[in-house]
């Protein structure tokens, strides 16, 4: 299992958000390329990146820093947030980045998704994105009637990446992720599974390589400093 720690951008900023809502916001890094250089540092080989403005404006919107960070050519990068045509895709595989997150739209427009998966192959990571058993779409703000178990076994049918699996109410709160569904979805697929939200201590990362999951992406933690991103890679191992 690997470590991806994670930078959430908004107006070029560093933040996190908690359980996804904007208004509750917690700024961090000035500079998200300095930190990008410090989690390199730390022994990171993969970094998460969610452009939360292109999550509303359905669209990338912080492209110019995305591309900083890719042009240091220390870490490999997977973005998402308001990916949801093709030249967006596009542009950010562009500027380097290693694959792409689609949530939204694969949800909204199953076609298109596996079009995108087709012509973009190995490319594309499906963004799950849950509260409970249901998913979750248009960052966070809405609720879909799709099942995360069904959704993700009918994906992983299709050439993606990777499935990210975020339990939206476990997100930024620091007390561990939700194992249970995590489990269930890495035995319901036979794609890697990435696990997201929730992870505070050296402790969580420990039951998430148990549970089989590929990597699992931390964040506020890191920046809170209730974990080290070191340790977090060595215990990963």
């Amino acid at each position: 299992m690997y470590i991806i720690p994670a930078i959430d951008l908004l107006k070029g900023r560093c933040v996190r958000l908690i359980q996804g809502e904007y208004h509750r916001r917690i700024d961090y890094q000035d500079d998200p390329v300095t930190q990008a250089e410090q989690f390199s540092e730390a022994g990171a080989e993969w970094l998460h990146i969610v452009d939360l403005d292109g999550a509303k404006a359905g669209k990338p919107v912080n492209t110019g820093t995305i591309s900083a960070i890719a042009a240091l050519g220390l870490l490999k990068i997977e973005v998402g947030g308001g990916l949801r045509d093709e030249k967006s895709i596009e542009q950010l595989l562009e500027i380097g980045v290693e694959r792409v997150i689609i949530g939204t739209k694969a949800v909204s427009d199953f076609r298109w998704f596996k079009e995108m998966t087709e012509k973009f192959s190995g490319k594309i990571a499906l963004g799950i994105d849950a509260r409970g058993s249901k998913v979750a779409t248009h960052g966070w703000t809405q609720d879909s009637t799709q099942d995360l178990i069904d959704f993700a076994v009918k994906a992983s049918k299709l050439p993606i990446a990777a499935i990210i699996y975020t339990d939206i109410t476990k997100d930024g709160m620091m007390t561990g992720p939700n194992f249970e569904r995590t489990k269930a979805l890495v035995d319901a697929v036979d794609v890697p599974v990435i696990a997201s939200g929730g992870v505070g201590s050296v402790a969580d990362i420990r039951q998430l390589a148990k549970l089989g999951v590929d990597a699992a992406i931390v964040g506020r933690s890191l920046y809170e400093g209730t974990l080290e991103l070191s340790e977090a890679i060595e215990a990963a191992k």
